[in-house]
């Protein structure tokens, strides 16, 4: 009789499925892929932030050998606006962005025009030959200044997002005191090692596009829509993507010019942007400024918080729509109680590159801003930071927790959490008291020492659906596909880890396909930290009801009882007592293959949560920072791949210590791109991030699907600048001194040379 004690998958960090590729050189990304007599286009760039579009001068360009087309507005003028995918306000259907520039350029690198060319090298010569006729208006730069004019109908906010709970100005009049900061948070964004592209055809009735990533389905369905055509006759592939991060894989410009020319001319279409195309036109993200202010009671506890902030989407509402100012409004509080609570996030518009998601979006700004203002709490009443936390933490008993608002069309309730004992676990792995006493010395010696603490709630699972089809062909092999996309989080290997747990396989035998909108009718792709939550317990339910089939007709064939029968390691065996098995292949040999589909529907995300602590030295003379030690805490319910999750981590905290010190869109006065190749745009390098202490929690599975899932994608960045500014605070002894990040060798020198405390 064989054991019938099955392999686990989930919670082992087993390998990745998907690296082979990708280590042989077999990657096949956006860049890779061509088509027989393709032809390249390039775009036209303004080099103007704001002006009338006077005159387009493309004779030079059309006379060029190779050039086949150029086209302005004109030629696309039959074409809709971008629509949106996530909320989609009526009040900012105005603010669409057309393909090409119509009559005025809003931007420095908006697209003007689109040359059609035999190669890419003539392509980019003849672009450098059309001539842009522009009329220079006032360029709008500042978000929080007042409002301009978008154009003759329309200002420059075209709404205010609010969320609110209880009675504020109630708690503001009985507060024993009221803390109050101005915060900023500077523009920056994912910059993906592989920059966009796509590459578009007509095959047999069929638009193909080529280099989709993160929501392939509803960019098939908003092309589908913008070009009249019907869906099933548009169809994207996703390839390899070389990282994501929020900004790749949204509906761009460019990728509707290659389809609609690729229908035009009956030719392959492809399109690869240079870096700098990608620092000035991919989206940004980020840039908020806060004025907040909390009302407390004599022992520290929060009675209200009030926020008014500026969200600077730059030139227009893109896809995104305001998807980054109402998560900022409306995931401020964060793990504390907050019985009132009025957030109030004015939606700009500047003449600054359009801005979009960026991982953490939202969460990243108000998370900064939040611990600032715990931090403030705890000068203003001289309590230690910690004990203020503590005194404010949701308890674990008060789990589910609604906050009394939504955010993204769902309501927020915390669907299960223990603040106060990750909080303890991570203090406890720091040493925190013996952290502080050594720093306390070294800063008495003269270093300028200190350690930061941050805390952070994240939202994760967002539905409403995600379906899954599994199939096993006669030969055994097992497939499962999927509407989701991959930008490198591993989604091949967690997602083959749960069909093999549930289905009683090795998780090398599933191959999972994604991305391919020919394969499944639907899909909400990769965006949220949804994946494992949604198309997890998704693939669960089609895995466990493809066993069921499978232990069904297996019973006929070994004359048992269905219920005495299991899947272990690929074999089908008797539980009870000693008799014949069956390989899994086999059954699907004699069946001739089997299928299942199951759809997982959920109303509510999840939401992790966790905290942070770094420990860094200020350098006197340059301003710089140097990292010395860094531990992160995060509870996501239950890790699929414990390996996965830690390389999650790692990765969003180099990004979040990048837009803590130092990376940043900065702009002239007249709008012109300040950072545009990465000598001005600074990123974090392996000599800047130091090693990392992960500590992965499972304290608090999620009620919500049967494993108890939350994501994983976002919590190593959300505190990342939070806990940076208070690390710097307390190395130079100044509650409060951080206001606004990056923050900079620069901006730091010239805070350590102001007096203190400010006037």
């Amino acid at each position: 009789m064989r054991a019938v004690t099955a392999q686990k998958f989930i919670g082992r960090s087993v390998p990745r499925l998907e690296d082979r590729p990708l280590l042989t050189g077999q990657g096949r990304f956006a860049a890779d892929i061509s088509f027989p007599g393709q032809w390249h286009m390039r775009v036209v760039r303004s080099a103007v932030a704001h002006g009338r579009l006077r005159n387009i001068d493309t004779s030079a360009a059309l006379a060029l050998p190779g050039v086949h087309a150029v086209w302005t507005f004109a030629a696309i003028a039959h074409l809709p606006p971008i629509g949106f995918r996530l909320t989609g306000l009526t009040a900012l259907e105005p603010y669409r962005q057309y393909a090409l520039a119509r009559d005025k350029v809003r931007y420095v690198g908006e697209p003007v025009a689109a040359v059609f060319a035999a190669d890419p090298y003539i392509a980019e010569d003849a672009a450098d030959l059309v001539t842009l006729e522009i009329e220079p208006l006032p360029a709008v730069l500042d978000a929080a200044a007042e409002p301009g004019g978008f154009d003759d109908e329309h200002g420059t906010e075209p709404t205010v997002i609010e969320k609110t709970s209880g009675d504020i100005d109630a708690a503001l009049r009985a507060a024993h005191a009221v803390v109050e900061l101005d915060l900023s948070i500077g523009r920056h964004s994912g910059v993906p090692l592989e920059a966009r592209g796509a590459l578009a055809r007509e095959h047999n009735g069929v638009l193909e596009m080529y280099g989709a990533a993160k929501v392939p389905h509803w960019n098939r369905d908003r092309l589908a829509l913008m070009l009249g055509r019907a869906p099933d006759t548009v169809q994207l592939y996703e390839g390899h993507v070389g990282g994501g991060f929020g900004i790749r894989g949204e509906m761009y410009p460019e990728d509707v010019l290659v389809c609609a020319a690729a229908l035009t001319f009956r030719k392959p279409i492809k399109w690869i942007e240079d870096r700098r195309e990608h620092l000035i036109a991919g989206n940004h993200s980020r840039q908020q400024r806060h004025k907040v202010k909390a009302a407390i009671d004599a022992d520290g506890r929060i009675l209200g918080i009030e926020d008014e902030f500026f969200h600077d989407n730059g030139a227009y509402a893109r896809t995104h729509a305001a998807t980054v100012p109402d998560l900022a409004a409306a995931m401020l509080p964060g793990p504390y109680r907050v019985p009132a609570y009025r957030a109030r996030g004015h939606f700009r518009l500047t003449n600054k590159t359009p801005c979009g998601t960026y991982r953490a979006p939202g969460r990243y700004e108000s998370t900064f801003v939040r611990e600032r203002l715990i931090d403030a709490i705890a000068a203003t009443t001289g309590l230690d930071a910690i004990e203020v936390r503590r005194r404010n933490l949701i308890g674990r008993g008060a789990m589910p927790y609604a906050l009394g608002f939504d955010t993204l069309g769902t309501e927020i309730v915390y669907d299960s959490g223990d603040y106060a004992r990750l909080m303890d676990r991570l203090l406890a792995a720091a040493d925190w008291p013996a952290m502080r006493s050594a720093l306390a010395r070294r800063r008495a010696r003269g270093e300028l020492a200190g350690c930061g603490f941050a805390m952070f709630v994240e939202k994760s699972g967002l539905g409403p659906f995600d379906k899954v089809r599994i199939e096993v062909a006669p030969d055994g092999g097992i497939e499962v596909v999927t509407g989701v996309a991959s930008i490198g989080q591993g989604v091949e290997t967690a997602i083959a880890q749960i069909a093999a747990e549930t289905l009683g396989v090795d998780y090398t035998r599933i191959k999972v396909t994604h991305g391919q909108t020919d394969r499944i009718d639907k899909g909400l792709g990769a965006f949220a930290s949804r994946v494992t939550v949604m198309c997890g317990e998704a693939t669960r339910m089609a895995a466990a009801r493809l066993r069921d089939k499978a232990l069904a007709a297996a019973a006929e064939l070994m004359q048992a009882q269905g219920a005495a029968l299991a899947i272990v390691d690929g074999e089908i065996v008797r539980t009870g007592k000693p008799g014949p098995s069956m390989p899994f292949a086999a059954l699907a040999g004699q069946l001739g293959g089997m299928r299942e589909e199951a759809e997982f529907k959920s109303s509510h995300m999840v939401y992790p949560y966790g905290a942070h602590v770094v420990q860094l030295r200020v350098d006197v003379d340059t301003g710089g920072i140097a990292i010395e030690r860094y531990l992160v805490a995060f509870d996501i319910g239950r890790a699929v791949n414990p390996m996965l999750v830690e390389g999650q981590i790692l990765g969003g905290v180099a990004q979040g210590l990048g837009g803590a010190l130092y990376e940043e869109f900065l702009y002239s006065d007249t709008g012109e791109p300040l950072a545009a190749t990465f000598a001005d745009y600074l990123m974090p390098t392996a000599h800047e991030v130091p090693g990392i202490e992960v500590m992965i929690s499972e304290d608090a599975p999620s009620p919500l699907n049967a494993y108890g899932f939350k994501g994983a994608g976002e919590g190593g960045i959300n505190p990342v600048g939070a806990a940076i500014a208070s690390a710097i605070d307390d190395a130079l002894q100044r509650p409060g001194a951080v206001t606004q990040l990056p923050v900079t060798p620069q901006r730091l020198k010239a805070l350590m040379a102001t007096a203190w405390p400010p006037a």
